[in-house]
C-alpha cells in the first residue's frame, strides 16, 4: 500500500525538505479530519487524497498544489472551514481547496443543471488560480481508476461527464498523459465489452508486429547515427478510444488502423528537429500533404512537434513525430510543465507560453459565461469549443489567429474582438471581397469591414461554429430584442391608456413604479418588454394602472392617438405574416403574438377571423411615409409552356429593380404551366409596375397575388 513516506521519497527528487514537511503536515491534517470515513471500496478515505497527490507528484507540481490535493475534500466532507485551512496552511492553499471543492450542496431537479452549475464554479475558481483545474483533473483521474465499487448507472454518468468535459479540458491544457488515461477509463466504463475486445486484439497484434517495429525503429536510429544527429527513436502506441473512434468514424477495420506504425524521435534542440526531418525524408519517401509543422505554429494548448507520414518498405505507412525533450514534457504535462520548470529553477519559454495560453483560454471561458443565458447553454458552448482541429489565418498586420476547422469570417471577427464581430458588415479575404459566411482556409489574410450602426443577424447562428461567436451573437440578439420590445411596449401601453384619456407621461410621478409589485415585475422596462413581446395585454395593464388612480374607470370616448405607425425597420418585434405578405400601401392590422411582438397582416386576411370578435386583441396600423426594407410578396402566374420563359421572367424582374427570392413551376397540362414566384419589392406601387410588365409578355395568361 502506498504511504506518505513513499510520496515524500518521490518528492525529494525535486522539492526542498521544508516544502516536503508542509505536504506531510497537510496529509496528517487530512487523515485526522477524515478519521472514520471510508470509500465505497472499504479503504480509509485518506487513501484518495494521497493518491491524488501522487498523480500530481508525477507531473512535478508545486508543494501548494500537493497540499491542496491532500485537503481537497476536507471542506466538503468534514466540519473544517476555509478560514481554518487558511490559518493552518496559508491563504493560497485555502483558495485552491475552496476552488476544487463543490462549494455548496444545492439540490437541483435536473442532474445536468447541477453538473453545469458545478462546472461554472470551477471556471470561476480557475480564473483565480489555474492550478485548481490541475488538482481537479488528478482528483477525477483517481475517481475513474476506482469506479469499480459504484452502481453501473452511476459509472456511466460519471464516465460520460469525464469524456465530455474533463478529458477535453486536459487535452485543451495539453496534459496528454491524463487525457489519454481519462479517455480509456471512460471508454471502459461506457462500453466494457468493446473495450475488452479491442484491448485483446491490440495485445495480439503487438505480438505479431514486434519484429516489424524493431526493424523500422533500428533503421530510423541508424539513419540518425550515420548523419551524426542526436536523437532517440521510440515506438508510439495508440490508445483504446482512439482506435475505436477511427473504426467507427472512418469505417476502417482494426487491421487497417494497426497497419500504421507510429514512432517518436526525441532530440536536443529545434535545429536538430528540422535536420532529422530531412534525414528521415531521405530514408523513406514522404506522403504528400501529410506534413505538419506545429513547431512554427503551435496548437492552442501549446503542443509543438513536427509530424510527417512516410512510405516504408512495401508501402507500409509510418507516422513520425519529431520534437525536443522540452516539447515532449510539454506534450505529456501541458500547462503542468510550467511548474515542473519552476521547480528546477529553469523557467523555459515553452512552459511560460503554455501558461499564458491557458490563462487566455480561461479568460475566453469567463467572457462566454457572461454572455450565456444559463449554465446549460454555457456548458454546451464549452463542449463545442474544446479540442478543435485548427486552421491558421492572418490579420492585415501579419498576426496569426487560430480557429477551428470550418470557421467562417464571422468566427474570425469575434475572435479578434466582440465589438468587431457585432459591427462587421463585410470582409476581404486576400484583398478580395467575400461573404461573411465564407469558410476559412489556412494561410488566408483577412480584413474585416465594420460599420458603426451594424448589428448581428440571426442568420449568422446558422453558420458560425466557435462558441465565442455563438454566445456573443445570442447575447447581442437578446439585448437587441429587449430594447426593441421595450420601445414597442411603450407605444402599445400609451395606445391603450389613450382609451382612458391619459398616457404614461400624464400619470402621476412614481405611480407606475408603485404598481410594479402588483403587476408581478421588478422594473418598468421588464413590464414594457413583456407587453412588446405579447406575453401581457396592454389594455389589461392600462386598466390596472387607471384603477389604482380611481374607482371603476371606463374607457371615455374613441381612441385619440390614432393607429401605430410602422416602417418595416423596427427589428425583431415587428413581424410580417407569411400567410398574406402585407406590403406598404396595403390596409394592415396587427395583433400581439407571445414571444414575437406585433404580427402584421393585411386587413382582409382570413387568418384573423377568430380574433375579430375581440377588438382588444387587434389594433390598427398604418405605414410610415418612408420604408427601410424590401418586403416579400407571392405571385401565381399562368403561362404557356415554352423554353426560356423562366430566364425571361427573371430578367424582367431584375430590370424592374426587384429580387426573386423563390421560383417554382408546376405543370397544369401539356400546354399550360403555373409559375409560383416570390419577389422582394418596396411597396404596392412597385409591385403593380412589375405585374404590368409581366402581363405584357407574350404567352402570359392569368396573374394574381397570393393572399392566403
Amino acid at each position: 500500500m502506498f504511504t506518505i513516506d513513499d510520496l515524500a521519497d518521490r518528492l525529494g527528487g525535486y522539492l526542498p525538505p521544508e516544502e516536503i514537511c508542509q505536504v506531510k503536515r497537510a496529509f496528517y491534517y487530512a487523515e485526522q479530519a477524515h478519521d472514520g470515513q471510508r470509500r465505497r471500496s472499504g479503504e480509509p478515505y485518506v487513501t484518495h487524497p494521497l493518491a491524488v497527490a501522487n498523480i500530481l507528484a508525477n507531473m512535478h507540481m508545486d508543494h501548494q498544489s500537493l497540499m491542496a490535493a491532500m485537503l481537497h475534500d476536507v471542506i466538503e466532507d468534514t466540519g473544517v472551514s476555509k478560514e481554518a485551512l487558511g490559518e493552518q496552511f496559508g491563504e493560497a492553499v485555502a483558495e485552491l481547496v475552496d476552488g476544487v471543492s463543490k462549494l455548496t450542496q444545492i439540490t437541483f431537479e435536473d442532474k445536468a443543471v447541477a453538473q453545469a452549475e458545478n462546472f461554472q464554479k470551477m471556471v470561476l475558481a480557475m480564473s483565480k488560480d489555474i492550478r485548481v483545474i490541475i488538482v481537479k483533473l488528478a482528483d477525477r483521474l483517481h475517481n475513474m481508476r476506482t469506479l469499480g465499487a459504484l452502481r453501473p448507472d452511476k459509472k456511466r454518468r460519471i464516465a460520460r461527464e469525464t469524456l465530455e468535459i474533463y478529458a477535453r479540458i486536459a487535452g485543451r491544457l495539453g496534459i496528454n498523459t491524463i487525457r489519454v488515461e481519462l479517455e480509456d477509463l471512460s471508454f471502459q466504463a461506457l462500453h466494457p465489452m468493446r473495450s475488452e475486445r479491442i484491448k485483446r486484439a491490440v495485445s495480439k497484434a503487438r505480438g505479431h508486429r514486434r519484429s516489424t517495429i524493431r526493424q523500422v525503429q533500428s533503421s530510423l536510429q541508424k539513419c540518425l547515427d550515420d548523419d551524426g544527429l542526436p536523437g532517440t527513436v521510440i515506438g508510439r502506441q495508440k490508445h483504446l478510444l482512439s482506435i475505436y473512434k477511427k473504426m467507427r468514424d472512418q469505417r476502417k477495420s482494426f487491421a487497417e488502423i494497426m497497419d500504421v506504425f507510429g514512432f517518436r524521435i526525441i532530440t536536443d534542440d529545434v535545429d536538430s528537429c528540422y535536420r532529422i526531418l530531412g534525414a528521415v525524408h531521405n530514408l523513406y519517401k514522404p506522403v504528400p500533404g501529410r506534413f505538419k509543422d506545429y513547431i512554427a505554429i503551435p496548437k492552442a494548448n501549446g503542443y509543438q512537434s513536427l509530424h510527417t507520414t512516410l512510405f516504408g518498405s512495401g508501402g507500409m505507412p509510418i507516422e513520425v513525430q519529431i520534437r525536443t525533450r522540452e516539447m515532449e514534457a510539454m506534450a505529456n504535462n501541458g500547462i503542468a510543465a510550467h511548474w515542473l520548470y519552476k521547480a528546477g529553477q529553469t523557467e523555459r519559454p515553452i512552459a511560460a507560453g503554455s501558461h499564458a495560453r491557458a490563462r487566455e483560454w480561461v479568460r475566453g471561458l469567463l467572457e462566454m459565461q457572461r454572455h450565456a443565458g444559463n449554465s446549460l447553454e454555457f456548458i454546451e458552448h464549452v463542449k463545442n469549443d474544446l479540442f478543435p482541429d485548427d486552421i491558421y489565418v492572418f490579420t492585415p498586420k501579419g498576426d496569426i489567429m487560430e480557429l477551428p476547422q470550418g470557421a467562417t469570417v464571422v468566427d474570425f471577427a469575434y475572435s479578434v474582438h466582440t465589438d468587431i464581430g457585432n459591427s462587421c458588415i463585410a470582409c476581404r479575404i486576400d484583398r478580395h471581397l467575400a461573404p461573411l459566411s465564407s469558410r476559412l482556409e489556412s494561410g488566408q489574410t483577412l480584413e474585416i469591414i465594420t460599420a458603426p450602426g451594424a448589428r448581428p443577424n440571426t442568420t449568422w447562428l446558422s453558420f458560425v461554429i466557435t462558441a465565442k461567436a455563438r454566445s456573443a451573437i445570442r447575447h447581442a440578439l437578446k439585448h437587441q430584442q429587449h430594447t426593441e420590445s421595450v420601445q414597442l411596449g411603450r407605444r402599445l401601453l400609451n395606445k391603450a391608456l389613450a382609451d382612458f384619456e391619459t398616457s404614461l407621461e400624464e400619470l402621476p410621478e412614481g405611480h407606475l413604479a408603485a404598481q410594479l409589485d402588483a403587476l408581478g415585475v421588478k422594473q418598468q422596462d421588464e413590464l414594457l418588454a413583456s407587453i412588446g413581446l405579447g406575453t401581457r395585454m396592454a389594455y389589461a395593464v392600462a386598466r390596472r394602472l387607471v384603477e389604482a388612480l380611481q374607482e371603476a374607470p371606463e374607457p371615455r370616448g374613441p381612441r385619440v392617438d390614432g393607429p401605430i405607425v410602422i416602417s418595416g425597420a423596427e427589428g425583431m418585434v415587428i413581424n410580417f405574416a407569411r400567410c398574406c405578405h402585407p406590403l406598404p400601401g396595403d390596409p394592415v392590422i396587427g395583433h400581439t403574438s407571445v414571444g414575437k411582438g406585433i404580427v402584421v397582416h393585411r386587413a382582409e386576411c382570413r387568418n384573423l377571423d377568430d380574433l375579430r370578435s375581440d377588438p382588444e386583441k387587434l389594433f390598427a396600423l398604418e405605414w410610415s411615409e418612408t420604408q427601410a426594407a424590401d418586403f416579400p410578396v407571392a405571385l401565381r402566374i399562368q403561362v404557356e409552356s415554352r423554353r426560356g420563359l423562366v430566364a425571361e421572367l427573371a430578367g424582367l424582374v431584375t430590370d424592374a429593380d426587384a429580387n426573386i427570392e423563390r421560383i417554382g413551376i408546376e405543370e397544369r397540362d401539356a400546354r399550360l404551366s403555373i409559375v409560383n414566384l416570390t419577389l422582394a419589392v418596396r411597396d404596392r406601387v412597385h409591385l403593380a409596375r412589375i405585374i404590368k410588365r409581366i402581363r405584357n409578355l407574350p404567352h402570359v395568361g392569368k396573374i394574381h397575388r397570393v393572399t392566403n
